[in-house]
């Protein structure tokens, strides 16, 4: 069996972008050759790795068994290639996830403090925690930092930071004279809420609606900014990440509620468990939880 590193990649790419001409794209190669390496690789692992539903390859099951295999393999051998020569000081491409808050709010300050030369490579997805999940099922990034709850047991989680959720509203808002607040104050009031797949959201369903009796409506929006935005307008009060709220806070456009209960909340890093850690994303982990530590956060294993 002579399987070839071209033949590797190139069905990698296949594999990420489903169909030869995108892939062909992605490789500085013809159409043809790509054709030409996966017929080759199937022929000498006797298995089909891709259904073929025109106009797009979807990975079936062998696909998907060797995609983080075939990952690992050109990762290490990027590894070796950066590890040597003129390149030794280039540590590489890396892809990571954040959800929204953490995104938004406290990533390009991370970065900033890491140094140019450690980010020039770095691609960020932000998006909400289920979909940031799903793309580390899928091999589609590094690692991800997420705020929410995970179900799925391939994947590693490390707790990070802690993270304290807060009540909001617009500074006129008759709530905000209250100098106490329960949970038992916030019946029959107007919600602004994160979609059901963010961490914020999840936060709320499992802290907050469960001790409030009656709801009269819910606006249900898709970004901080327009989550914050509509508090500050007086659309109703919401229950929001400190990180995202501060600096409307400290400009007076939105008041937190004077609630007694507090809802601190922990911040995790995950990858999946067959994800081949490369010298990039392991240097990267390490800042992330020697940040951590300097914050005075537990950074100790779940």
């Amino acid at each position: 069996m002579r399987i070839t590193l071209q033949q590797i990649r190139v069905f990698a790419a296949v594999a990420r972008h489903g169909n030869l001409t995108a892939a062909a794209a992605a490789l500085y190669l013809t159409k043809g050759a790509v054709s030409q390496s996966l017929q080759q690789l199937e022929s000498h692992l006797d298995t089909p790795l891709f259904d073929r539903v025109h106009p797009r390859l979807q990975l079936n099951q062998q696909g998907r068994r060797l995609l983080p295999m075939a990952d690992e393999l050109i990762e290490r051998v990027g590894d070796i290639e950066h590890l040597f020569g003129q390149r030794a000081d280039n540590l590489g491409a890396l892809h990571i996830g954040a959800s929204q808050t953490i995104g938004n709010y406290l990533l390009p300050h991370l970065l900033a403090e890491q140094g140019v030369n450690q980010h020039q490579s770095t691609q960020v997805t932000v998006t909400n925690t289920q979909n940031l999940c799903q793309m580390l099922m899928n091999f589609e990034l590094d690692m991800a930092l997420i705020e929410g709850q995970h179900t799925y047991q391939e994947l590693v989680t490390t707790p990070w930071i802690q993270d304290t959720m807060i009540m909001i509203a617009a500074v006129d808002h008759p709530l905000t004279q209250r100098q106490s607040l329960s949970l038992d104050d916030l019946n029959h009031q107007v919600w602004v809420l994160r979609e059901a797949a963010s961490g914020s959201r999840q936060q709320f369903e499992r802290r907050v609606r469960p001790e409030l009796q009656q709801i009269d409506s819910v606006l249900e929006l898709s970004s901080l900014e327009s989550v914050l935005l509509a508090v500050e307008r007086g659309l109703g009060i919401s229950f929001i990440s400190n990180l995202a709220a501060q600096d409307k806070l400290s400009m007076g456009r939105i008041r937190a509620l004077n609630i007694t209960q507090r809802f601190p909340r922990q911040l995790h890093l995950v990858w999946h468990k067959q994800k081949y850690l490369t010298g990039r994303l392991q240097f990267f982990c390490e800042f992330l939880q020697q940040w951590g530590a300097s914050q005075g956060q537990s950074s100790s294993p779940e």
